[in-house]
């Protein structure tokens, strides 16, 4: 069987979609290809975003948004949207899901905790498709 190449795009990837891919990345212990980016790249992880992913022993600090490139999208098995509308490229055969979920950016670190732990609830229950023989506890 193949690896599942995963997508998560959000418009600046510093927030939803790094937290969703460190989250995936986590709990699928390479069984899961994972990926991040953006439409609209900012220039580094939202603070808050780094501070509640590190309360939970994941380190994105070395992370940097990427832009959204065609071929990242072509290469996903699952593109995972979070909020970038058409900005992301459409390819048929793909699987397309778009989680709607709070934007942290601005947030404090007590709002970024409950939208991680949505996060990780979808990511879980994600993983539990894609890889159903894995255990996700």
């Amino acid at each position: 069987m193949t690896t599942p190449e995963v997508l998560f795009v959000c418009v600046h990837n510093q927030g939803r979609s790094q937290m969703a891919a460190a989250l995936l990345a986590q709990h699928a212990a390479g069984r899961v290809h994972v990926r991040s980016a953006g439409s609209a790249p900012a220039d580094s992880v939202n603070p808050a975003v780094v501070e509640v992913m590190a309360e939970i022993g994941i380190d994105i600090s070395q992370e940097l948004p990427k832009k959204l490139l065609t071929h990242d999208v072509a290469a996903a098995d699952v593109v995972i949207t979070m909020g970038c509308g058409d900005a992301c490229p459409i390819y048929p055969g793909k699987r397309y899901e778009d989680w709607v979920l709070t934007d942290p950016s601005g947030k404090g670190p007590d709002s970024v905790r409950e939208i991680r732990d949505e996060i990780d609830q979808r990511v879980r229950a994600l993983l539990a498709e894609l890889v159903p023989d894995t255990s996700t506890a």
